[in-house]
């Protein structure tokens, strides 16, 4: 069954389970509604201070693999302070969204249309055209790998994913101090599970990651009538995603215990850390990839656009999805990581996206 658009708006997320790469049985609607949702005021999302696994010697690697691995098997989600970055590039990160955004024609950006690379949709997404089952209120656009000058390559050429090469120069420094948390989380997690910390470190060494830019607009009133929603409710597919806290409110995530929704609002300066599909698979369901969306601010005013810098961190297309040893009986199959994502993420894009091997 395909929705349209103007139908996704109506759309609960059960209509699209054929999609789905792990179990997920909760039902919800793709958008908030005032007469059927109901918010959870009392629930804490945890947060883990990072300095902890970064200053703390191997007894503090245990404490914050504890505490971070309890956080992400409640409910899929923490909160991340004492992470080292530097928050200055945040606030240079939010102007250099908005510049890209605002300062370059629709025509420059539509040079740079989003398509399948490997497993990744990598390019420039319009306002309403992020899926093809939900009119998003946000403009995106996703860099992955091959589009930072990270790895020394001869060939590099920023010109050829950005429309101005500035703009790869500006965020570079966000992703390479993202990238040095992947490999902490990441033995974090392995380390709660006791499995062997260091098992991924090859894998995730110089990986792959989708770095996105998304910039909502300033909500007009037909698109406040319309009732359409910031983004749709949905899981990400990766292990995991590093987001930093938002300026503007409207991160909205699931609990599956109660059925109820969270309003996520979390300190400046910190990182919102959401496991996603890939993270699903290999824990054999121990930890969620969590349903959220974002919705119309409560605090902030319509008029203010609302910017994100998520990264969301892969293993290469070749890599098998094997659920972790010691994690048995596994509910899942060995399954290749191109099969596994675009198998998800067609339901964004249509059946043609998806690869079968």
């Amino acid at each position: 069954m395909t929705v349209k658009k103007e139908d996704g708006i109506k759309a609960v997320n059960q209509e699209f389970k054929r999609f789905e790469g792990v179990n997920k049985d909760q039902e919800y609607r793709l958008v908030e509604n005032e007469n059927d949702d109901q918010f959870d005021e009392d629930f804490k999302i945890r947060t883990c201070d990072m300095s902890t696994f970064l200053n703390g010697g191997e007894e503090g690697k245990a404490a914050f693999a504890q505490e971070l691995g309890t956080a992400l098997e409640e409910i899929g989600f923490a909160v991340l302070s004492g992470h080292g970055v530097d928050t200055s590039l945040y606030d240079m990160a939010e102007k250099t969204v908005a510049e890209v955004f605002e300062q370059t024609t629709l025509d420059e950006r539509m040079v740079f249309e989003a398509q399948r690379h490997g497993s990744v949709n990598q390019g420039y997404f319009p306002v309403k055209e992020t899926t093809i089952i939900h009119p998003d209120l946000v403009e995106g656009w996703v860099f992955c790998r091959r589009a930072f000058d990270l790895d020394g390559k001869q060939d590099f050429r920023a010109e050829d994913f950005w429309p101005d090469a500035k703009y790869e120069q500006a965020f570079r420094p966000v992703v390479r101090a993202h990238e040095n948390l992947i490999l902490p989380i990441m033995q974090s997690i392995l380390r709660y599970l006791k499995c062997d910390p260091y098992l991924y470190d090859e894998k995730l060494s110089g990986t792959n990651f989708g770095f996105r830019l998304n910039y909502y607009p300033a909500i007009s009133k037909e698109d406040d009538q319309s009732g359409a929603g910031r983004m749709l409710g949905h899981e990400d597919v990766d292990l995991f995603t590093i987001l930093p806290a938002q300026s503007v409110d409207g991160l909205q995530v699931f609990n599956r215990a109660n059925g109820k929704w969270i309003r996520l609002d979390p300190e400046p300066g910190t990182i919102i850390l959401n496991t996603g599909d890939y993270m699903q698979r290999i824990t054999n369901d121990r930890l969620p990839s969590t349903t959220h969306r974002v919705s119309k601010p409560k605090v902030a005013s319509y008029d203010k656009p609302r910017i994100t810098i998520p990264m969301a961190v892969y293993v290469w297309e070749e890599e098998m999805l094997e659920v972790l040893p010691g994690l048995e009986p596994p509910k899942y199959e060995p399954i290749s990581a191109i099969k596994f994502h675009t198998g998800i993420t067609s339901k964004y894009y249509g059946d043609e996206y998806a690869v079968d091997k």
